[in-house]
């Protein structure tokens, strides 16, 4: 059975940085940049590169649906 590793893409231009995609991550992936966007909002980002599973909770949470998770087979 292969390891399933995930990959966040956060459409940053959209993310209003309210922080449930950090909150609803169970294994830290997520923070909010310290840089902001061009509507001032300092936007979510993954920061942990390897450790993302794929889980999808902070697309499930994310009000407007800026975050879309890849997931990928490592064998």
């Amino acid at each position: 059975m292969g390891k399933i590793k995930g990959v966040v893409v956060v459409d940053t231009e959209r993310c209003k940085g309210c922080n449930l995609c950090v909150v609803a991550c169970p294994l830290k992936v997520l923070a909010l940049a310290k840089e902001v966007n061009l509507k001032g909002y300092n936007y979510a980002q993954q920061v942990l590169e390897d450790t993302c599973t794929g889980c999808t909770s902070c697309a499930v949470v994310c009000p407007d649906g800026c975050l879309t998770v890849y997931r990928t087979k490592v064998e």
